[in-house]
């Protein structure tokens, strides 16, 4: 399943780089992006390494999931492909 980074999870004087929200194309809805909690989410950067993270939370009402990743993630992955539950 894909996905696409929405944005940084961020507050009004902070942004954390290790928490992302995540649009999952297809899910629309809380009840279906609840199903996707505790799924492996993996992001490659230009190079070709994988940074991997985990889905841990349902952010909004339309479908977006947050995902904490084990290191912070540059600006250039914003808008970037993920892959969720491989």
């Amino acid at each position: 399943m894909e996905g696409l980074i929405h944005n940084f999870r961020q507050g009004r004087h902070h942004q954390k780089t290790t928490h992302l929200i995540i649009k999952v194309n297809g899910v629309d809805s809380k009840e279906k992006a609840a199903k996707l909690l505790n799924k492996p989410v993996v992001w490659k950067t230009p190079t070709g390494k994988e940074i991997k993270g985990v889905v841990k939370a349902t952010h909004g009402n339309k479908g977006a999931v947050r995902a904490v990743f084990e290191k912070g993630l540059p600006g250039q992955a914003l808008a970037t492909k993920v892959k969720i539950g491989e």
